[in-house]
């Protein structure tokens, strides 16, 4: 399981930083572009408007997708979003050779069907192995060589060890697991508890509410977590506490840009135009049904679905907030 040749579908700005991070990791990278005039304009400037001033590096290789370049990749990184990452899986499926591992490498959980990434992954390309890549890592940041640690996640241990030395290198430091649903659940978790984290910066509501925030917002994530069987490691590491404590503290993250601009009085279409695609907006309401399904209380992630969806304004939930029962913590 060297896992050699590995291809990224999705050329975004997440996708773009996930070839250059692999090209440095040594290995054969290729960047998949949906049309080949494209993906010739890139290939000439190395620049992809999507990700600005981050030259892509000479050792990746970029070319528009087909089944013939997809079926003699060892691995592939699924780089699109979250409600787009079924279509990439059946548009991929018919060139996996068996036992291909795909990493789904976007935070969320499908709208409709309830269902985790990797679950899709499963559903839409049986052949597949799914896996999936998750943690505190901002595009250019990764994009620059940037000192980044994230968690791989696949059921075979052997596998997500071995795919997490392909990728690895100085910079960019993937750390294996096999509780696959726990990283998925934090990257989606902290996504919606970011916006809210925003919706407390809009506010000026100060920095004692923004610890107070992220703490229990995270209570809320390790109850869904635990209740869902995921590891207390795996919530108290990079793609759980992790990944929240970045999304909560920096406007590079489009969820707490979300947030900051819902804070300052706009509406949910004003503040998704001014922030791009959060996908914690999507993932709200799915992470909601689920904890009520499950009979979690998440009142934090409860509040952010309710103002995006305009059922309730943010002078209301931070007063219900504010106003809940005392108790112990926990």
């Amino acid at each position: 399981m060297a896992f050699e040749r590995i291809a990224i579908v999705g050329a975004g700005a997440w996708g773009t930083a996930l070839a250059n991070a692999v090209a440095r990791a040594g290995r054969r990278v290729t960047l998949t572009i949906r049309d080949q005039a494209n993906a010739d304009a890139i290939a000439r400037a190395r620049l992809n408007p999507r990700l600005p001033d981050r030259k892509i590096d000479e050792r990746v290789a970029i070319a528009a997708a087909s089944a013939a370049l997809l079926s003699v990749q060892d691995a592939i990184l699924l780089a699109v979003p979250s409600q787009h990452l079924r279509a990439a899986a059946s548009l991929i499926a018919p060139a996996l050779a068996a036992g291909t591992p795909v990493i789904a490498c976007a935070k969320g959980i499908e709208r409709g069907t309830h269902k985790f990434m990797t679950e899709v992954i499963a559903a839409c390309a049986p052949a597949a192995l799914p896996a999936i890549l998750s943690g505190p890592s901002f595009a250019d940041d990764v994009g620059r060589g940037l000192p980044t640690a994230v968690t791989l996640a696949a059921r075979d241990e052997t596998v997500a060890a071995a795919l997490a030395r392909a990728l690895g290198s100085a910079t960019f430091r993937p750390y294996h697991s096999t509780d696959v649903r726990g990283v998925e659940i934090g990257g989606a978790a902290k996504n919606v508890l970011a916006i809210a984290a925003g919706i407390v910066s809009g506010r000026g509501l100060g920095a004692s509410a923004a610890a107070a925030l992220t703490t229990r917002g995270f209570a809320e994530l390790f109850r869904f977590g635990r209740a869902l069987g995921a590891r207390p490691e795996t919530l108290t590491g990079l793609s759980g506490l992790g990944d929240l404590i970045l999304t909560c503290s920096s406007t590079q993250s489009r969820n707490f840009s979300l947030g900051i601009a819902l804070g300052q009085g706009r509406t949910p279409a004003q503040a998704s135009a001014a922030a791009g695609l959060a996908e914690g907006a999507f993932t709200a309401a799915v992470l909601v049904e689920l904890a009520a399904r499950a009979s979690i209380e998440m009142p934090i992630a409860t509040a952010v679905a309710a103002i995006l969806d305009g059922s309730l304004s943010v002078d209301e939930a931070i007063e219900n907030l504010l106003t809940r029962p005392f108790r112990a913590e926990g």
